[in-house]
């Protein structure tokens, strides 16, 4: 029972390991592509236009897309440390990245404002609202809690005066790309809650 135990503790640091450095290449990736666009500037304009059918294409690429240094240095600590905290607590990590990224690039793509959304910060709202509300109020499990509120501590006040709508905007900050993200977030935490429950319940053997 012992060595079972200790097989199944050593497959899952592997796989968090493993995990991790796809965190690191996810974000050089990133960083690859924004080294592109420097010498091929034309990449940025495929971010999502709302409403546009050209658009579309920018769900699956406004993540990579980044405007200046400053725009992608201010967001890949952020990026590092949610994807860490996110692949060190759930097991189906990188659906959750995916499902964020589609649902708040079509939220975006739907109701955004006019105009060309580039950038990782939509997955990044997305990743401090999902790991807020699924250990706040879908998980309620020790791990989850604690990064939960250790995540509301780091990006709590970013998170709401990020989303709140900005009648100036002399910085051209994506408000509605970081809400279309946070509200991804909750919604995939609920629906990955829900699923876990019902899996959980139809694995319960009945009492005799």
């Amino acid at each position: 029972m012992t060595k079972v135990t200790t097989n199944r503790k050593r497959r899952a640091v592997h796989a968090v390991r493993g995990e991790l450095r796809a965190v690191l290449l996810f974000v050089a990736i990133v960083w690859v592509v924004f080294a592109v666009s420097q010498f091929v500037p034309s990449l940025r304009a495929w971010g999502v236009i709302p409403r546009s059918s050209r658009g579309l294409i920018g769900i699956l690429t406004m993540t990579f897309l980044h405007a200046n240094w400053q725009h992608i240095a201010s967001n890949t600590i952020p990026l590092l440390i949610l994807l860490a905290l996110l692949v060190g607590s759930k097991i189906s990590s990188w659906k959750i990245v995916v499902s964020i990224i589609l649902v708040g690039g079509c939220l975006l793509w739907g109701v955004g404002m006019q105009g060309n959304h580039i950038g990782a910060s939509l997955l990044i709202y997305g990743l401090i609202a999902f790991l807020i509300s699924s250990g706040l109020f879908f998980e309620k499990r020790p791990i989850p809690l604690v990064i939960a509120i250790s995540v509301g501590c780091l990006y709590g006040f970013p998170l709401l005066t990020g989303v709140l709508p900005r009648i100036s905007n002399p910085e051209h900050l994506s408000w509605d790309g970081h809400l279309c993200g946070a509200i991804a977030g909750v919604v995939v935490a609920y629906f990955l809650e829900r699923r876990n429950v019902g899996r959980l319940s139809k694995q319960k053997i009945p009492a005799k």
